[in-house]
């Protein structure tokens, strides 16, 4: 049974640097802007419900419990042992989301498990 590399097309590179740049960005906001800034904090704290105190409750939840780390991590294996598109946009995200909301082990390993699922042998030349 021959295995073909997985190689990605174009317009997956392209989707794949929009949701980078997007699941990065919206972490940046939520960490620098709801998570460590102090009025916002402080609100939220106080009781304020809104869109924004209900995302950093969230994710700060999320974050002490290293479940973005853990989810990033069993996505990339799965992706090395069957990579596809739908598993490395997934992983993408959770990590990209983990590296800056505090679980930056677990998520740099999952970067590396995602990489290492392009690892396939090369095709055999007649």
């Amino acid at each position: 049974m021959k295995k073909t590399p997985f190689r990605l097309t174009p317009y997956q590179v392209q989707w794949l640097l929009i949701v980078g740049f997007v699941s990065v960005g919206y972490a940046l906001y939520l960490r620098y802007l709801a998570i460590e800034f102090s009025t916002v904090a402080l609100a939220c704290d106080a009781g304020l419900r809104t869109v924004l105190c209900t995302s950093r409750s969230v994710a700060t939840a999320l974050f002490k419990n290293n479940v973005f780390g853990i989810v990033a991590v069993v996505i990339a294996a799965l992706h090395v042992i069957r990579p596809s598109i739908v598993l490395l946009t997934g992983g993408l995200i959770v990590a990209g989301l983990g590296i800056v909301l505090y679980n930056v082990a677990l998520s740099g390993i999952a970067i590396g498990l995602l990489i290492l699922g392009f690892a396939r042998p090369a095709p055999a030349t007649a």
